[in-house]
């Protein structure tokens, strides 16, 4: 491992894997500003052994694409963020020994039940029980149970982040971030391996636990030659970092704690910087993630993304903006709602199946705006498990959606701010890049910014006061009747 610039490149090339979609996005570290994107579906292959990515559709596109901007716009450094959850298990010539496993693939309850007996305690790993493979420590049980012989042959197992890092750079690493986000294989508090990884006999097959900000090596030579870049200087390739974690490390490098950021996509990602660790309720989806100075940071998620696109499917729905709040102040008065949960198995009420209220007749743009106030009142439920206070930050599409934001604000009671842009999640792993690895004392942005209205701007939009707090008093209530 080695730093092979003395000064912040020009331009980097991020990989962004997410669970749905996968990019590359080449952005201009002194503006910010994106230069170009590619982007392709995130495929799932149901079959071989068990639903896994197609990983090499994946690095087809990734160098593609890298050749595709290889001149125009340029890049002087690669960075690399992808969802949590994921593992790639190699054998003794960097080769997949096993696919990398689809985290929505669930296991036989068998399984299930002789994992629960060996996971170590949420005071360890602050990770809570998940469903499905959302503890990676859960998956690589199950893999290594259920299929010894193909599990035999791994000699290397990375984050998931780190396995693109490491085929750009042929030098293989996990990464905080990535092993802090709802493992159960780090313990926060001593900024290591926890307890799981003796138990699964994994301690010489896990990679090196790298910082984010590592630059794992310059970039092959070969890939170098490949995408057209072989006669420029070495092009550092950076060890990378979890996706909602990137989206948080902006924030962490301009702004003093307390702040929230929620990070959406198909998971909303609720950070509460400055928040009270003891207040986590493993039972509700609250977790520590470990932020790229490896840190522990209160936590919530919910499947706030897929939720959206599950409601909405086949709806025509015409979403209303800021100038037209009928809409919302005509579902709060006739008390339409959606109880959680959408999703089940995770967020702050798991075991929970949704249920409309007062949604007989409802036109589909009504059904809407009853949405993002279900979106908005799980956000908020989430946000008062982390104890955080200070300003709420959104990033990622639901940034776009001002039914969602202005219910949010009214319903938190607190500044809420929309971000511009695609997504964070490039935008912190190209800082990775561009930024010094040491957190800043920086004051928030100040007030005056058009983006940063107070609470009482939005509440208008919703009705009176006393109605907006009727009807989260409402839902609630319903939620503790059932």
């Amino acid at each position: 491992m080695n730093h092979l610039t003395d000064r912040a490149p020009g331009r980097v090339a991020v990989f962004d894997v997410g669970k749905t979609n996968a990019k590359l996005v080449v952005y201009d570290t002194a503006s910010g500003r994106e230069l170009v994107s590619h982007r392709m579906a995130n495929r799932v292959i149901g079959e071989g052994p068990y639903p896994h990515y197609d990983t090499d559709a994946l690095w087809d596109f990734l160098v593609a694409s890298l050749k595709a901007v290889a001149q125009t716009p340029g890049f002087d450094a690669i960075s690399v963020t992808t969802h949590g959850a994921a593992a790639a298990l190699l054998d003794a010539h960097g080769a997949l020994a096993l696919p990398v496993l689809d985290y929505e693939h669930d296991y036989p309850p068998d399984v299930k039940a002789a994992y629960d007996r060996i996971r170590p305690a949420f005071a360890e790993t602050f990770s809570p029980r998940l469903a499905m493979g959302l503890n990676l420590g859960a998956q690589l049980h199950y893999q290594k149970t259920t299929f010894p012989a193909d599990f035999a042959r791994v000699r290397t197992i990375v984050t998931y982040a780190q396995y693109w890092s490491g085929r750009l750079s042929g030098h293989f690493a996990t990464e905080v971030t990535s092993l802090g986000c709802h493992t159960d294989l780090w313990n926060p508090a001593l900024g290591g391996f926890s307890t799981l990884v003796e138990t699964l006999n994994l301690e010489g097959l896990m990679a090196p636990a790298q910082s984010a900000f590592e630059v794992l090596g310059p970039l092959l030579p070969q890939l170098a030659l490949a995408i057209g870049a072989g006669t420029k200087r070495d092009i550092p390739v950076h060890c990378g970092i979890h996706d909602s974690n990137a989206s948080l490390l902006p924030h962490l490098i301009v702004r003093k704690a307390p702040f929230s950021v929620v990070s959406t996509g198909t998971w909303v990602v609720a950070f509460g910087v400055g928040g009270d660790l003891g207040r986590l309720d493993p039972a509700r989806d609250t977790l520590a993630n470990v932020d790229a100075f490896g840190r522990a940071v209160p936590s919530a998620r919910f499947m706030g993304g897929r939720e959206y696109e599950m409601l909405m499917a086949g709806k025509e729905t015409v979403q209303a903006g800021p100038e037209d709040p009928s809409l919302l102040r005509t579902v709060i008065a006739r008390g339409m709602m959606l109880l959680p949960s959408v999703v089940t198995g995770c967020g702050p009420f798991p075991s929970m199946t949704a249920a409309w209220i007062a949604a007989e007749g409802a036109s589909d743009d009504e059904r809407h705006a009853a949405v993002c106030l279900y979106l908005a009142l799980m956000t908020q439920e989430s946000l008062q498990l982390l104890g955080a206070g200070g300003p709420i930050l959104v990033e990622g599409p639901f940034a776009q959606n001002s039914h969602y934001l202005a219910a949010l604000a009214a319903f938190s009671g607190r500044q809420v701010l929309a971000l511009e842009g695609s997504t964070g999640t490039s935008l912190g792993a190209a800082l990775l890049a561009g930024q010094t690895p040491r957190p800043s004392a920086a004051a928030p942005a100040p007030a005056s910014d058009p983006d940063e209205a107070e609470p009482s701007a939005r509440e208008s939009l919703l009705g009176t006061q006393d109605a907006i707090d009727t009807y989260q008093r409402l839902w609630r209530e319903r939620i503790a009747a059932r």
